[in-house]
């Protein structure tokens, strides 16, 4: 209760806010660029995420959206306000997707013929027909003008506010080349020798024509432009996801009568119904009605709860049995549902990434290699080496400088990672994912659906005093044959699986306070049999045996619940029914301590049970009983003990966890926002996935590292080579494409990657 308070304060506290969807970001600079835009207008406290592409603005009253907006344009990007309930609009993350995949596809089309040509055409001359150059110089142009169109778009963008970033150096190479090769072209005299390497003639046209440079390069970064759309894209279907799980209408009693009426329109006092099968539209008190409530999707609880008058419940969770009248108490934005919405995005907005470091970089670097390209021209001219051999050289920095490398060192090897991951039932969804790996050293463990099946099992069929166990189930399962209750379907399950014939029964009845009796027409006459808790069964039938009560109490210790079930109003035994452990569990908590990693089992369940599930599969440390909202909380306690934490989860009460995790791994049997929140998705039903996916992040991450090194290090050894005249622009076009070849072929190396065990 405490928790929830808590955070239900931290919302209103929040008070006004504005939600806005942000188009035409290109890089995490671009955020920054928006959100220093936004926290200069008065009382706005803005954060922009670059990976859900979404800002929020608190203390900004919502019908002054359109100031926000037209800040935002007028930094030169675009922005629409995000509606709660929604408008029926398209996902501009899916436009932009398409349109960069239909470039790309354009583009690599036209670039291999295009570059094959330039080089073969270019060093045999025999092989020449007239026109050929003016030929490669129009193939070209749909590749520089119009699949090339985002990077020139973005870099106009930024010189018009007086910045730079890698794609004002994309745009600039690009450019750079084809009119390079136009100019060479137009003033090119026949039989004027030309230069290989800045030494001895070369044939005719041999340093004229850099097709191939403007292709590769328009190519190879499309391609990671369009693996970074996509991650975006995933990032942000959270926020849709978990609004998804809240009924968007609700059957309210107004004026003594039922109306279904939009959730929006619920006001807090009203009283509304919740039918068998239907999710609870917003947290509130039961205040009429007996039933039980699904409550996974908040808790963790594999065991539904009985809820009565009085009882709390929330917005969510799914009702199994009887009807109920419920108050509604918070609504809205304060619903404990709608607070994980926010926690797991705030999460987000926290989270760094590889590609921003390479953000960060190129902000300093594109200036600084203009700058040398501009001095490498008066250089040459001052020295006197004329206007082509100067123009040469100075082309030849921007081209050599160009960060294709750097643009392909992440995307390749994260494409190869996903490809190697997929094989092994391991998505990995992003770059956030393999930098928070490479570091992490706690992983925190869900227990129901994660450690666990999910699933009630029947452990146990005990009868008292020398009974048949076999006649025990097979009445205990008649008088459960139609309940919807799990454990009900447990034990049905469980006789199924012995093959006992269950008797239909009759006079069927659920009792309030977690029972069901009915009777059972048997060859030696009708029974009437009895299951329930201890004390139903204790007021209906006075006092137990010690037996009973005693086996009861044990089942409890082990974190397993026990039901009695009593035969003629007798007790005549006792079932125990517990989550049972996957097999896999305890194998993949020792190979994570293998890899030096703490292990720690967070739950929402009783600690018994918590207790008993952690001793068993081998953990180093049990936290539990933990609401949902306070699971996020609970790993930030750890991230203040200096832990960088890795949390495991399944259900939409491990979504803000997940999201507040340095690294957040689902399981594929978890709800679609638990997925959505995470940065790995275990697709393999094995446990040995998590370990698994740790290893493959830290290797994939380990190549992208590498690839930054060198792309790095190759610009800077090249770029005085190619200010000094010994790289003509041909070469330095080759050895750009040469960077970027090895770049991909150090990627293509996951592809050999094996787990180990």
């Amino acid at each position: 209760m405490t928790t929830e308070t808590t955070a239900g304060g931290q919302l209103d506290a929040l008070g006004e806010r504005v939600e806005l969807d942000v188009a035409g970001m290109t890089c995490a600079a671009c955020a920054s660029r928006i959100e220093r835009k936004l926290n200069k207008l008065d009382g706005a406290r803005a954060t922009v995420n670059y990976a859900t592409e979404r800002a929020v603005v608190l203390g900004w009253p919502p019908q002054r959206a359109g100031e926000l907006i037209e800040t935002v344009r007028a930094a030169g990007y675009d922005a629409s306000e995000v509606r709660p309930d929604g408008d029926g609009r398209p996902d501009g993350r899916a436009d932009r997707v398409r349109m960069l995949r239909n470039r790309l596809i354009v583009a690599a089309v036209l670039m291999v013929p295009l570059g094959d040509a330039a080089l073969v055409l270019a060093l045999a001359p025999q092989l020449r027909f007239p026109g050929w150059d003016w030929t490669l110089i129009i193939g070209a142009l749909p590749i520089v003008f119009w699949c090339a169109w985002p990077f020139h778009k973005a870099a106009w963008r930024n010189l018009r506010h007086g910045t730079t970033s890698m794609d004002t150096l994309v745009s600039l190479g690009v450019l750079a080349s084809f009119t390079w090769s136009v100019v060479a072209t137009l003033v090119t005299v026949p039989g004027e020798p030309a230069y290989w390497l800045g030494y001895g003639p070369a044939p005719e046209g041999a340093d004229s024509l850099y097709i191939e440079a403007a292709a590769a390069v328009t190519t190879f970064l499309l391609a990671g432009r369009y693996v970074e759309a996509r991650s975006k894209r995933s990032a942000h279907g959270v926020l849709t996801a978990i609004g998804r799980l809240a009924p968007t209408t609700v059957r309210v009693l107004r004026d003594g009568a039922e109306r279904v009426v939009p959730i929006g329109s619920l006001a807090v006092g009203e009283r509304f119904i919740v039918r068998p099968g239907e999710r609870v539209a917003t947290d509130g008190t039961v205040v009429a009605g007996t039933s039980a409530i699904d409550t996974a999707a908040m808790t963790g609880e594999a065991e539904p709860v009985e809820v009565g008058l009085g009882s709390r419940v929330l917005a969510g969770t799914t009702n199994t049995t009887g009807a109920l009248v419920v108050e509604a108490e918070r609504v809205g934005a304060h619903t404990q549902l709608a607070q994980l919405a926010v926690l797991a995005e705030q999460a987000q907005a926290r989270k760094a990434s590889v590609q921003s470091l390479v953000d960060k970089v190129v902000a300093v670097f594109v200036p600084v290699v203009l700058v040398i390209s501009l001095l490498t021209l008066g250089g040459w001219l001052i020295a006197g080496g004329g206007l082509r051999h100067a123009f040469g050289a100075a082309m030849s920095v921007l081209i050599i400088a160009c960060p294709c490398a750097l643009g392909l060192a992440t995307p390749t090897a994260l494409l190869v990672g996903v490809g190697r991951g997929g094989q092994l039932g391991i998505l990995i969804k992003g770059p956030d994912a393999l930098e928070a790996s490479g570091r992490i050293d706690t992983v925190v463990l869900d227990k129901t659906g994660t450690l666990t099946t999910g699933r009630m099992t029947l452990v146990e069929a005990t009868p008292l005093a020398g009974g048949s166990a076999d006649r025990l189930l097979r009445l205990a399962a008649a008088v459960e044959t139609d309940s919807e209750h799990p454990m009900a379907a447990a034990v049905v399950a469980a006789a199924v699986e012995r093959g006992l014939n269950a008797p239909r029964p009759t006079n069927v009845r659920a009792l309030p306070g977690g029972g069901v009796e009915g009777e059972v027409d048997e060859q030696d006459g009708v029974h009437r049999v009895l299951i329930g808790t201890p004390e139903l069964l204790a007021q209906r039938l006075g006092e137990l045996p010690a037996e009973a009560v005693a086996a009861v109490e044990t089942a409890a210790a082990q974190g397993r619940s026990a039901v009695l079930v009593a035969v003629d109003d007798a007790i005549a035994g006792h079932l125990v029914l517990a989550d049972t452990i996957k097999n896999s569990a305890a194998g993949a908590v020792q190979r994570l301590r293998s890899l030096g990693l703490h292990t720690v089992l967070l739950s929402g369940d009783r600690r018994a049970v918590a207790e008993q599930v952690g001793a068993s599969v081998g953990v180093d440390e049990v936290v539990a009983e933990v609401l949902p909202s306070a699971k996020a909380e609970a790993i930030e306690r750890l991230q203040a003990q200096g832990r960088r934490v890795a949390m495991v989860g399944d259900g939409i009460n491990d979504a803000g966890a997940l999201a507040t995790a340095n690294l957040g791994m689902a399981v594929v049997n978890g709800t679609d926002v638990a997925l959505k929140s995470a940065d790995i998705i275990l697709v393999r039903r094995s446990l040995e996935a998590v370990p698994d996916a740790i290893q493959l992040s830290r290797r994939t991450l380990g190549t992208i590292r590498s690839n930054l090194i060198w792309a790095f290090g190759y610009n800077v050894a090249a770029i005085p080579l190619a200010a000094a005249g010994l790289l003509n622009p041909l070469i330095a076009g080759l050895a750009m494409s040469l960077s970027s070849v090895f770049v991909v072929g150090n990627s293509m190396r996951l592809r050999r990657f094996t787990p180990g065990h």
